[in-house]
């Protein structure tokens, strides 16, 4: 590939030090004529939705996350000030924390955050913490699951004595999410068996006039901030969501939406060659042929940044993974990510993916700087950072000689405001790619539908667990009683056994295994 190619394939935005190499994964004149039609089709959804238009018909709601970083943009006096004035409120509050006028009932100060969220709501605020909360004034730890044992080791981690000084974040839009109300409940637990007014050390991050709105009005919570319906989950870090605890932790938030502003207005133009969003998006069109036949494999090549393909994760396939298109047509489309981080796939699965299935195709992340200050030579001419620039550029390049083609993005630091655009970047790209194969980035039935089925599932298990009794019964022989699907009360029976409510005698095959008191 020569140089002349390269230079001509680097898209640059000087004015942030931000860069966008395609040289290696090329798309063709051929294919920028294709799909022109689709491309137009593409920046009017874009301009529509920045206008306020109904993204998501199931909900008849507007998506306005952009508008979290601009909010001139917004359609109505009555939702910019929905964003204005929480904004002002949060920074008043983490002043306040910070100052000591909002402190713990038994005196002191709050020294630590413990957040409690699910998807987006924990996601969005873990990889910022990770990737800028290095030097925070408040650390910061997450409830991010309802599995008991992880939820205990995070409480070990803070101790009984830590609670006292621990302000809680409880994020949940309507409140009714299991995994995050489960994780409210195990807190407060824990704050009474502590003797600690739970109240006095909680914060709720919800809708108006939710269960957790009121729940937390009740119990005299702290302060209450508002969850919008127009930011769904997966893009609501730049909103109460991912502003109040970075606040908290003394995070620069007003540079971190400076950067998200100015990637948008970059990637406001209606040139595809210039403009980054829509070349990714092109990309991610080219090398999976317009259906995902490819994954996503992020490698960003530095540590603070090991999460970004985790949050990638939930960006890309929540929002690209549907069966159907606009056109009710089953299309079952999506980009499967994954990824870790350079150099450390070196010695991973960077063997996999230059002689193995050819199933993907990678996005490095480069960040040019090392390190802040001095460094030192860990051998004579080069230094850590010599390496690591070493391993990215050699792996780029042996993968290319595979056939395995790649995108790297390159900033010059690992800064609130970088973070920021990155984060503007991909989303504005997946907006643009559900253009391109029309499908509604911004539903999610399947998760709907999940959680559904996890909510029959606990039904049919309070059902067996009546049905227990001291004589052994088969889950065939329970599931006639209550009328329901056998190998679900035979899982509904396993998990009693598990956890000391019942006693399993296991027979030749599951079928023959009973169950008793």
């Amino acid at each position: 590939m020569s140089f002349d190619h390269y230079s001509a394939s680097l898209l640059r935005y000087p004015e942030f030090g931000f860069s966008l190499d395609t040289s290696l994964l090329e798309v063709g004149e051929e294919a920028l004529d294709a799909l022109t039609p689709d491309i137009a089709r593409a920046f009017n959804d874009m301009k529509a939705l920045e206008s306020g238009a109904i993204a998501n018909p199931d909900e008849n709601r507007m998506v306005g996350h952009y508008w979290l970083r601009n909010p001139s943009l917004a359609p109505s006096e009555e939702i910019r000030n929905a964003i204005t004035r929480p904004l002002r409120a949060l920074k008043d509050f983490a002043e306040h924390v910070h100052t000591g006028n909002i402190a713990p009932p038994s005196g002191g100060a709050f020294r630590q955050i413990l957040l409690i969220g699910i998807g987006g709501s924990a996601l969005g605020p873990q990889f910022v913490d990770d990737a800028l909360g290095a030097q925070a004034k408040m650390p910061i730890l997450f409830f991010d699951n309802t599995d008991p044992a992880g939820i205990d080791r995070t409480l070990a981690s803070i101790g009984r004595k830590g609670l006292a000084s621990t302000l809680v974040l409880v994020i949940s839009k309507s409140g009714g999410t299991p995994e995050t109300r489960n994780g409210m409940v195990e807190a407060k637990a824990a704050y009474d068996a502590a003797g600690l007014d739970f109240g006095k050390h909680a914060v709720a991050i919800t809708g108006e006039g939710s269960k957790l709105h009121q729940f937390a009005d009740e119990h005299g919570f702290i302060a209450r901030f508002p969850m919008e319906d127009w930011v769904g989950g997966r893009t609501s870090v730049m909103s109460t969501v991912g502003l109040v605890p970075a606040a908290l932790q003394g995070l620069d938030i007003d540079s971190f939406l400076a950067g998200a502003a100015a990637m948008d207005e970059q990637t406001r133009r209606t040139d595809a060659r210039t403009n980054a969003a829509m070349r990714l998006a092109l990309c991610w069109h080219v090398a999976g042929n317009g259906r995902g036949e490819k994954d996503m494999v992020v490698l960003p090549y530095k540590d603070s940044l090991v999460l970004f393909s985790k949050y990638l994760q939930q960006l890309v396939m929540e929002s690209l993974g549907k069966e159907k298109d606009l056109d009710g047509r089953v299309v079952n489309q999506g980009i499967a990510v994954y990824g870790n981080k350079g150099s450390t796939d070196q010695h991973a699965y960077v063997q996999q993916l230059r002689d193995g299935v050819a199933n993907f195709f990678a996005t490095f992340i480069e960040v040019r700087k090392g390190r802040d200050g001095d460094t030192i030579e860990v051998e004579p001419g080069s230094t850590s950072a010599d390496f690591l620039q070493g391993f990215l550029r050699g792996t780029r390049k042996a993968l290319h000689e595979s056939g395995r083609p790649s995108i790297t993005i390159s900033i010059p630091e690992v800064t609130p405001f970088q973070v920021g655009a990155l984060i503007a970047l991909f989303e504005r790209a997946v907006s643009f790619y559900a253009s391109l194969v029309n499908i509604n980035a911004y539903h999610q039935p399947g998760v709907e539908a999940g959680k559904k089925a996890a909510a029959a599932f606990l039904e049919t298990l309070h059902a067996v667990g009546s049905r227990v009794t001291g004589d052994p019964k088969t889950a065939a022989e329970i599931a006639y009683e209550i009328d329901a699907d056998t190998e679900d009360v035979y899982h509904c029976l396993s998990h009693l056994a598990a956890n000391g409510d019942a006693q399993i005698s296991l027979g030749k095959e599951p079928k023959h295994d009973t169950f008793s008191l």
